[in-house]
């Protein structure tokens, strides 16, 4: 017999964020483990104390940075696009359904007025793989980049010198990907005056 479903777009379902994302979720491993709360002593002298607009939440545009690393999507702008629409991602986010999700251009001018120039990345993605590392979630031995395995040197300060090339070139993916969308809207490109010395 012939089944054909209708009108399912718009059925009203009760599930809560909890309901939604599978209990052997990477992401559900992950926050049980690690602790991105280190974030606000990191980030706090980027932020003024009284004066301007309440932010967005600095833990969430981090975790932006690696959901796209992790899942290996090319583009911050894909990646907000991606959290809009994804369980996962929003429970990792601690965003729920009805709740705006940050925008790429908040992202953009959040990293154009606090983060370039700094090393804020790299201390936290440092931070994230000892905390991973320490758990038993990573080995430190190996790493992914790019969607290319990478034999990591045995010595740890060279481990976390080539974590810390790692993190140089997604910060680079990204600067690229802010000037190419004001190219685009007609905007004078940043000149982003950090320069990643690439690894021989």
């Amino acid at each position: 017999m012939l089944s054909k479903k209708e009108n399912v777009q718009s059925e009203l379902i009760l599930y809560t964020m909890e309901d939604l994302v599978p209990e052997d979720s990477l992401y559900r491993k992950i926050d049980k483990y690690i602790d991105f709360s280190f974030i606000y002593d990191e980030v706090k002298d980027l932020y003024c104390e009284n004066n301007g607009r309440p932010s967005i939440d600095p833990v969430v545009l981090f975790k932006l940075v690696f959901i796209e690393a992790l899942d290996g999507l090319k583009s911050m702008r894909k990646t907000c696009e991606k959290i809009k629409v994804d369980a996962e991602y929003r429970w990792f986010l601690e965003i729920p359904f009805g709740q705006e999700t940050p925008h790429y251009s908040t992202f953009s001018q959040n990293y154009i007025r606090r983060f370039k120039g700094t090393d804020i990345f790299e201390k936290i993605f440092v931070n994230i793989v000892e905390q991973a590392i320490k758990y038993n979630l990573v080995k430190g031995e190996t790493f992914f980049t790019d969607s290319t395995h990478k034999k990591a040197n045995a010595n740890k300060n060279k481990f976390y010198e080539e974590v810390q090339q790692v993190v140089h070139e997604r910060k680079e993916w990204l600067e690229k990907e802010i000037n190419e969308e004001r190219k685009k809207q007609g905007k004078k490109e940043f000149d982003f005056t950090e320069k990643i010395e690439k690894k021989k």
